[in-house]
């Protein structure tokens, strides 16, 4: 069975194509709307999106794509994409093309001068991406719940972040899929019923103020990410591992032999870096 690779785009036609496709797969979601990913390829000040498309007889039948983003790695900073929208049609799975795709997308990000690959992914995938794609595991992520706050302090120059500016906040912030809020130095979002929230990004409190988010009150609050400087304000414990619904792998790949090792204790990772929640 033979396939077209081609290089994903931001094309009307083809980000149609891709909401199609992811929708079909993902029944579990409604966020993968023309517009939403609109938003996400064509949008980011950073970049359009780098990925690969598999079509048979005209027909989207796989899409993997990432992101650009920008780290700073002690103290140097360097460019490299978030690997996220992985898709495959159950008529073609069994057929090699995630991989295909996932090596044809990553020497894409190589050529263009992209520094690294980084990723979060469930227990299905995680094996594919370490065996198949050469990436490492950095750590699983942590995952708080409870009343209060987790505050995390402005990322460390000597550590490992993700690079955030006033106008990458802003892109981030619109997505259209999702309306945030802020408790004066967290941004937050609504993550299911019973008032539940997930916070999403820590802020200085300038940055919190540019966004103009309204404001979310005390409630039922969830922080995903990897910090060692995080301090809990209020009363939050460990989510167990029989409610989470998959683990939440963070994984990591050098593209080119540029990035310094690194390791759990030095990455400051929060749910903004890796999920449009």
């Amino acid at each position: 069975m033979s396939y077209q690779i081609l290089s994903s785009n931001t094309q009307p036609e083809s980000i149609a194509a891709y909401a199609r496709l992811l929708s079909e797969v993902f029944t579990q979601t409604r966020k993968f709307t023309p517009e939403y990913l609109a938003w996400q390829y064509a949008r980011n000040p950073h970049g359009q999106v780098v990925g690969s498309d598999a079509y048979q007889g005209g027909e989207l039948v796989a899409h993997h794509a990432t992101l650009p983003v920008a780290y700073r790695f002690f103290g140097e900073t360097l460019k490299g994409v978030l690997a996220l929208n992985n898709v495959t049609h159950p008529a073609h799975q069994g057929k090699g093309l995630f991989t295909r795709l996932g090596l044809n997308t990553f020497e894409q990000a190589r050529s263009l001068g992209y520094d690294f690959v980084i990723t979060v992914t469930n227990a299905n995938s995680t094996p594919g991406y370490l065996g198949k794609f050469g990436f490492r595991l950095i750590s699983p992520l942590d995952v708080k719940v409870g009343l209060g706050r987790v505050a995390v302090p402005p990322p460390d120059p000597g550590k490992v972040c993700a690079l955030w500016t006033p106008e990458t906040l802003a892109w981030r912030f619109a997505n259209p899929d999702a309306r945030y809020y802020t408790n004066g130095l967290s941004v937050l979002t609504k993550a299911g019923g019973a008032g539940i929230r997930a916070q999403v990004k820590s802020l200085a409190e300038q940055e919190v103020g540019k966004l103009s988010l309204g404001h979310l009150g005390l409630g039922l609050a969830i922080w995903i990410g990897l910090s060692g400087a995080r301090r809990q304000k209020g009363l939050f414990v460990n989510l167990p591992d029989r409610l989470k619904p998959s683990p939440l792998n963070l994984l990591f790949k050098d593209l080119g032999g540029k990035v310094p090792a690194f390791g759990k204790d030095d990455i400051q990772f929060e749910l903004a870096d890796f999920d449009a929640f």
